[in-house]
């Protein structure tokens, strides 16, 4: 017997090289894949670089603009600048200052006036804070159109000083000339601050979203409604609504709003009197904007409703974030007529059939429902929806919330569900992990 690796003539057979080796895995790389080159990252298409770099934060753009020259290049493409979000945590901060202690500057120095959407993005720590206020007071040479100051945890914009936030944020309000929407949820903003907004960006400004903004006034938000005329959407606090505003918002001379969102939020539970709002107060709001989308969102307590919804109210989108009552829904059902969508996040252990009923025969515009841990019997859900009809284009209903009954069971009803909507319907399933 021959060993192996011997020729038939005796002789030994000369070992693969190399190059033989390498030719055999590029023929199966090429079977498998085709006849292409090896990837010269160098010679990407610019386009293609640029949306690698969209999905980049800040320090990782730059580093991977020293790849090489045309990497370079396109991080310095107006476009990569035109939509920024700056992710600011304690250790991404404290890693700017150890490492790259003028990368910011730097970008800002040659880029300011590229950048039109931006957002920041900050942790609960008051550094981060901080550094998003010394980063706006920067943008001297901006043109923002769409401005962002969101906090992940706690807000912590609320930590810093009021009169350093007051000082950056007014650097853009007199530098941009063109914001036409500002989001500034739980910051120290205050009456003064927008009155610079307002003498510099009126003709352009279309959204502002300032909930939670303790030191606005509602003198502040009649200065805004009074100058910004093509103000299309106003976002705040129940706290600081009042029939007063309302009436105030109401009059010729101020703006058509098409969107009124009103955050109820409780920040001490029973310590807090929420103050009711009078139908006739509601009314003139509605003669005046016709066509307005009154948006409330509800994180109260049971014990905290009792003032809400007692008289009829103009209200289109109700969302509720914590337990609501059956009699607090009953009321929805009594006096909402305008009402389009209604979100339940939780009940109790009580099924809502009547309730659902009676706003399906009431609300006559409702087109959308979602309803969480609630409990519901099956044949009332199918009654509800027989009311509505194929006007629910939007149905989400957790299958733990229907209770099967004598009548029908899950697999039943979600047949005849489908036949009244026009359309598949089936519940949704919660996770299992």
């Amino acid at each position: 017997m021959k060993r192996a690796g011997l020729k038939a003539g005796g002789g030994t057979e000369a070992p693969q090289t190399s190059q033989t080796s390498k030719k055999q895995k590029t023929s199966s790389y090429n079977s498998v894949f085709g006849d292409c080159p090896p990837m010269d990252w160098a010679s990407l298409p610019h386009h293609v670089i640029l949306h690698v770099f969209q999905f980049l934060p800040l320090v990782d753009r730059a580093r991977a603009s020293s790849v090489c020259r045309r990497w370079n290049e396109v991080f310095h493409i107006p476009d990569l600048w035109r939509r920024f979000e700056f992710e600011l945590s304690q250790p991404a901060t404290s890693y700017l200052k150890a490492t790259h202690p003028d990368l910011i500057q730097q970008i800002i120095k040659r880029h300011a006036d590229h950048l039109q959407y931006v957002s920041f993005k900050v942790d609960s720590s008051t550094e981060s804070a901080e550094a998003a206020c010394d980063i706006l007071s920067q943008l001297v040479n901006c043109s923002i159109k769409t401005l962002g100051l969101i906090s992940t945890a706690k807000p912590s914009f609320m930590n810093v000083s009021k009169a350093h936030f007051a000082s950056a944020l007014t650097v853009v309000f007199v530098n941009s000339k063109s914001l036409s929407s500002i989001k500034v949820d739980d910051t120290p903003l205050d009456d003064p601050s927008l009155k610079v907004l307002v003498a510099n960006n009126s003709d352009t400004l279309k959204l502002l979203k300032m909930s939670s903004c303790p030191h606005v006034s509602p003198a502040g938000i009649l200065c805004v409604a009074d100058q910004c005329h093509g103000l299309k959407e106003l976002a705040l606090n129940y706290y600081i609504l009042s029939d007063e505003l309302l009436l105030a918002l109401s009059s010729e001379k101020h703006v058509d709003l098409e969107h009124l969102r009103i955050d109820v939020v409780s920040e001490n539970p029973g310590q807090v009197q929420f103050q009711p709002i009078k139908k006739q107060s509601w009314d003139a709001l509605v003669r005046h904007s016709p066509h307005v989308n009154i948006v409330m969102y509800f994180y109260l307590y049971e014990e905290e409703f009792d003032v809400f919804f007692r008289e009829e109210t103009p209200v289109t989108h109700l969302y509720f974030g914590r337990a609501v009552s059956k009699a607090m829904l009953g009321r929805i059902g009594m006096n909402c007529p305008r009402l389009v969508e209604l979100v339940v996040c939780a009940n109790g252990l009580q099924p809502l059939d009547e309730e659902l009923i009676q706003i399906a025969e009431r609300c006559k515009n409702l087109t959308a429902m979602g309803l969480g841990e609630c409990e519901v019997t099956c044949r009332g859900f199918l009654e509800f929806v027989k009311v509505c009809g194929g006007r629910l284009t939007q149905l989400s209903i957790m299958e733990e919330v229907l209770i099967p009954d004598s009548d029908y069971s899950l697999d039943r009803l979600h047949l005849e569900v489908s036949k009244h909507l026009g359309r598949m319907w089936f519940p949704d399933m919660m996770p299992t992990w």
